[in-house]
């Protein structure tokens, strides 16, 4: 189960951070990340982080903006999202999976609710 939390409203330039928190997550998925889905538009993926908190990955639409952490001794990822643009307006989803499905797209196993993050002009 994933749990996401942080979304909200904000000025373009500005900032937000979300937080999701996993349980009962199997042994299987070695990692964690974000999603999102733009109004109009496929989800598509955001940023991962390994369980170890090691290796990141983004997307090219996020890279030097956002940061994905990995909370030690508590299975939470944060996403610090930094210079928000109109564009970032979407739901944001929470995901669990291996490194490889998650940064691919291709194999998530567990989602979580989404929350939605709207940035205006």
């Amino acid at each position: 189960q994933l749990v996401e939390s942080g979304g909200g409203l904000a000025q373009a330039g500005g900032s937000l951070r979300l937080s999701c928190v996993a349980s009962r997550i199997t042994f299987s998925a070695d990692a964690m990340g974000w999603f999102r889905q733009r109004p109009g538009k496929e989800r598509e993926f955001v940023a991962a982080v390994t369980w170890a908190g090691v290796t990141t990955n983004y997307g090219d639409s996020v890279k030097g903006r956002f940061t994905i952490r990995r909370t030690y001794g508590a299975d939470t990822v944060t996403l610090q999202m930094n210079d928000l643009k109109p564009e970032d307006t979407a739901v944001y989803y929470c995901a669990a999976g291996s490194f490889e499905g998650l940064t691919s797209g291709e194999s998530v196993e567990y989602w979580g609710q989404g929350t939605q993050v709207t940035v205006s002009s």
